[in-house]
């Protein structure tokens, strides 16, 4: 259950990194640009979004890198990335996978009880 959480944490980080370089390109955008935060609406909170970003892609990275020898801390990393990427980003067709990822490796990770065979 560890390897299955180191992979579907670093998955889930990669994944999300795509996500976060594309979210805050956008928030880069509406920033230059006023007329587009008019065309499009913008963001509610451009904070969370910009912080989520970096943030949330490299603490489901580091968990699943942890998950083989600190799976609680592991665990606890990668569902809290899956947290922050919901809070920041919501639930959609490019988000569902690397929330769905970080939050099924933190589970197996908290699950995991004794290390895996080698």
């Amino acid at each position: 259950m560890r390897n299955a959480a180191l992979v579907l944490g670093i998955l889930g980080g990669l994944w999300g990194m795509l996500v976060g370089f594309f979210s805050f390109g956008y928030t880069e955008l509406l920033i230059r640009y006023d007329e587009l935060a008019e065309i499009t609406g913008g963001v509610a909170n451009m904070g969370l979004i910009r912080v989520m970003s970096l943030g949330a892609p490299l603490i489901a990275i580091a968990g699943g890198a942890m998950a083989r020898s600190s799976n609680t801390l592991g665990g606890v990393l990668m569902l809290g990335a899956a947290g922050g990427m919901y809070a920041a980003f919501g639930f959609g067709v490019f988000t569902m996978f690397p929330i769905s990822f970080c939050a099924l490796g933190g589970a197996l990770a908290l699950a995991a009880r004794r290390p895996d065979p080698h």
